[in-house]
């Protein structure tokens, strides 16, 4: 089944907005995907079009320095962040 744009841009302003409520915590792909009651996989496709766009940083290093073998966490950009703040 294929979304349109639209409803695409919903489900990533849900992403954001979330990202935006824990701010500055990066959350892990499968968490993101819980809170908005979607797929992971989609989760993942949507976070890497806002990677992109340069919305969303993704972080691959826990906080002790080790990469993430197969995890992903994300968080919103500084400048993303700045950005709503002033809405």
């Amino acid at each position: 089944m294929k979304l349109s744009e639209e409803k695409r841009k919903k489900i990533q302003e849900q992403i954001i907005s979330y990202l935006l409520y824990v701010y500055p915590q990066a959350k892990f792909t499968a968490e993101i995907a819980k809170e908005i009651a979607r797929d992971e996989e989609f989760c993942l496709n949507l976070l890497r079009d806002l990677e992109n766009k340069k919305i969303v940083l993704r972080i691959l290093k826990n906080p002790k320095g080790q990469i993430y073998s197969r995890r992903i966490r994300w968080r919103l950009s500084t400048q993303a962040y700045t950005q709503y703040q002033q809405m």
